[in-house]
């Protein structure tokens, strides 16, 4: 019943907007309405993952400035709205109401969690607007608990079961530990689903699983579940999360004698994990992500060149890979589908991508909204990311 009486509201408010845009109305950007292409980024700008979404509007910007420069997309420029949804889920929907509503955009591209994404999916669907996350990694982001497709809802990243397969195949195959414990926020709808994936494999394959422990976001002393942990005496520890717990959690654990593999995956990937573990700490520890810097494929080590030439050498993490590979997914669509403005025609294109040639990865979209593409295996030493492996679904 909500979800019939907001989208009846959204509706209502987009004809109503329409009419004074056609009334002669301009975009917010100097041009008509008709002159550009209007994309809202619903992102971390601040709080406490702001690291991710802040690394999504950085790759954002870089394809947007590469498109525009070539012309566009049908000749017309993309013009990226952003909003700070704060690292919180009732403000990431309420950014999604204003950007569907008042600005009129065409599609979203956010957010960064999956918690985030899925608290705009029913504004999405509601308004009739694209909505792609670029790192929301949890299933029920595209497939509600009831087993429905959220219609208008993509992503360009794999999915959590996808992370967690590839770390217990990598604990079991590459490192060959028989024993493990994990520790995971039992708060987290992106941990709960890699611990219960990297379970599941890892046992399949014959592994034993000593310990099972978990924390809650915000917590920042984890000596005393450590401390179980250890007597356990596990060979390898998995440990999914988000950078400022996980930062903190490696620290201790080093510094309590525990120098056993360590493993996370792709919520680690901030600068801030160094600055709050350690380099020193970090050796030994892996991640799952989707994409390295240091792949040499050329494809990849074009868009380190260009990243770095725009932000001062800096070298673009996976944040800043899928924020720019989730701009050209729209392209790529907008063109298919010959309507840069038609959201169940950019829908339909997005959902029948195929072989689809991006920095993290040769995409195809399956049924369920998200992309068959592969994972990266990286390794921490002395703080930086050194490419391992790459893992095909």
């Amino acid at each position: 019943m909500f979800k019939k009486k907001l989208t009846s509201v959204l509706l209502a408010s987009t004809l109503a907007a329409g009419f004074l845009a056609g009334c002669g109305g301009e975009s917010a950007g100097g041009g008509s309405k008709d002159d550009v292409i209007k994309i809202g980024a619903n992102l971390e700008l601040s709080g406490p993952v702001a690291s991710y979404g802040q690394g999504i509007a950085e790759g954002i910007d870089l394809a947007v400035e590469e498109i525009n420069e070539a012309g566009g997309i049908d000749g017309k420029d993309i013009k990226i709205v952003k909003v700070d949804n704060k690292s919180d889920g009732p403000e990431a929907t309420n950014a999604a109401i204003k950007l569907t509503e008042n600005d009129q955009v065409t599609a979203i591209i956010g957010s960064a969690t999956s918690g985030n994404t899925v608290a705009q999916a029913q504004v999405a669907n509601g308004a009739e607007t694209i909505l792609l996350s670029p790192s929301g990694t949890s299933p029920n982001v595209t497939i509600n608990e009831d087993g429905s497709l959220n219609e208008f809802v993509f992503r360009t990243s794999f999915i959590d079961p996808f992370q967690g397969t590839v770390a217990a195949n990598f604990a079991a195959g590459d490192l060959g530990v028989k024993n493990v414990a994990i520790f995971a926020d039992n708060a987290s709808d992106y941990a709960k689903g890699l611990a219960a994936s990297f379970k599941e494999t890892f046992e399949g394959a014959g592994g034993k699983v000593v310990a099972e422990e978990s924390y809650v976001a915000k917590d920042t002393d984890f000596r005393s579940t450590l401390t179980r942990i250890k007597s356990a005496n596990p060979e390898f520890i998995f440990i999914p999360g988000y950078y400022e717990e996980v930062g903190l959690i490696v620290k201790q654990a080093r510094e309590m004698g525990i120098d056993v593999p360590l493993m996370g995956a792709d919520g680690w990937d901030s600068p801030k994990l160094v600055e709050l573990a350690g380099a020193d700490a970090l050796n030994n520890t892996f991640i799952t992500n989707h994409y390295s810097s240091g792949d040499p494929d050329e494809k990849i080590q074009s868009f380190v060149k260009k990243f770095g030439e725009k932000y001062d050498g800096k070298s673009p993490d996976a944040f800043n890979a899928l924020g720019y590979d989730s701009v050209y997914l729209l392209k790529d669509a907008m063109e298919r589908a010959g309507d840069t403005s038609d959201a169940s025609k950019i829908k339909d294109a997005l959902a029948e991508t195929k072989d689809l040639s991006l920095v993290t990865g040769i995409v195809t979209v399956d049924e369920d909204h998200n992309p068959i593409k592969s994972a990266t295996v990286l390794e921490y030493k002395d703080g930086e990311q050194v490419f391992k492996s790459k893992v095909n679904p």
